[in-house]
């Protein structure tokens, strides 16, 4: 059984194709996981300590989630996801940080977004109704898996692990020129 283990685990860690999107959506897994404890920990928190509106604490809770899993995305991402190691830490670090930085807006902007809408009804911003505090993790759910899908996986896995060589666009071969 334990070989068996083995050779599942080998087999998606070195393969291509669809086992690189396989790691791509652990990866998304683990960063979500970090994201969302981080989040809901320091919305409960930020909400018992200053006793503030919802859009307060979501807001600001959102965002320093959104960072600590896009530091552990982009970790992961590098290190196994795309084995980008022949890719220098600065320029994945320079191509990460825009990519990042829309997903960071639209996920913290549709969070805020979407929870406001679900405020506006009665009946789950009843007093005594226990999603009262904790109502941004469904649009926070269903925000992440569509950012994460249509954005973050086809822009880490074509533009910011991918080894551009710009130098051999921009370099001529004399030979080419002399003989034309």
């Amino acid at each position: 059984m334990l070989h068996w283990i083995k050779k599942i685990t080998k087999t998606v860690s070195d393969k291509g194709g669809i086992f690189t999107f396989l790691r791509a959506q652990l990866s998304s897994q683990l960063a979500s996981i970090t994201d969302f404890l981080v989040t809901i920990a320091l919305a409960n928190v930020l909400a018992y300590l200053f006793h503030k509106p919802e859009g307060f604490y979501v807001l600001r809770a959102t965002f320093i989630g959104q960072v600590c899993g896009g530091i552990t995305n982009c970790v992961v991402n590098y290190r196994w996801t795309f084995k980008a190691k022949d890719v220098k830490k600065r320029y994945v670090v320079l191509r990460y940080l825009p990519v990042w930085g829309l997903s960071l807006f639209l996920n913290t902007s549709g969070t805020v977004f979407f929870t406001d809408l679900l405020t506006k009804i009665p009946w789950i911003m009843d007093h005594s109704s226990p999603l009262r505090t904790n109502i941004f993790i469904l649009p926070k759910i269903i925000v992440s898996l569509f950012v994460g899908f249509v954005w973050n996986y086809n822009m880490h896995r074509f533009f910011v692990f991918k080894n551009f060589n710009l130098k051999r666009f921009f370099r001529m071969d004399k030979t080419d020129d002399n003989t034309k």
